[in-house]
């Protein structure tokens, strides 16, 4: 077995072990396996040749979910910033090795309708329930969040795309807990699925697309050597 794919089978294995003790209310389980998620998740990456900007971004999220273990707001507060920086270095990798050209200008277009409304509108209706403390910090979190959404998308295509998407909703879900709003049941546990889904399906949508353009320039390669 390769060292990615032992790699991958640990972070699949901490992701079950964490999802399992979330739904069976099993907190010293989710405390464990959560911190180990985005480790294995970034050196899985690193195996696979990915960009720093990536790593870094896998690793602030790291930060953040070791820091969100507490319910204290100082640390949600750092938390959010972990997370904020990770989204900078998602925007620093889509624009360095991202397409211009993922998605038609058409599409691109009616995405950014789309998550502009769902910017103002979440904002909106989640304000006056927010503690006044956090209004400001959750505004431009939320614009930050939103921006790297889109940007994966656009810049990367279909699996990044959706992965900034579960990222947003992942994220919404806790700032309507923040809001004191109704939540569905064991809330903890799909805010932690969306968000896992999330980061894999940014980073493997990232390498897959890296790896795509790198392939043309080795048959070039080849082709120049014989």
């Amino acid at each position: 077995m390769s060292h990615s794919r032992f790699l991958l089978g640990a972070f699949g294995l901490a992701v079950v072990v964490d999802l399992g003790s979330l739904a069976a209310g099993f907190d010293a389980g989710h405390a464990v396996a959560k911190p180990l998620l985005m480790p294995l998740l970034a050196l899985w990456a690193v195996l696979r040749r990915a960009p720093r900007p990536l790593v870094a971004a896998l690793l602030f999220g790291w930060g953040g979910d070791a820091l969100l273990l507490s319910d204290a707001e100082p640390a949600f507060l750092a938390g959010m910033g972990c997370f904020a920086a990770g989204h900078v270095c998602y925007l620093v990798l889509f624009r360095a090795h991202g397409s211009r050209y993922a998605v038609p200008r058409a599409r691109a277009a009616l995405l950014a309708l789309g998550y502009a409304t769902a910017l103002v509108t979440t904002v909106a209706l989640l304000w006056p329930d927010l503690p006044a403390d956090l209004r400001l910090p959750v505004a431009g979190y939320s614009l930050l969040l939103t921006a790297m959404a889109y940007r994966a998308a656009i810049r990367l295509g279909l699996f990044a795309g959706l992965g900034g998407a579960l990222f947003l909703l992942s994220d919404t879900l806790i700032a309507t807990g923040v809001a004191d709003w109704p939540q569905p049941p064991l809330p903890d546990f799909w805010i932690m699925l969306t968000y896992i889904a999330a980061q894999a399906l940014l980073a493997g949508g990232a390498i897959e697309a890296l790896n795509a353009r790198r392939a043309p320039a080795a048959t070039y390669g080849e082709m120049r050597a014989v």
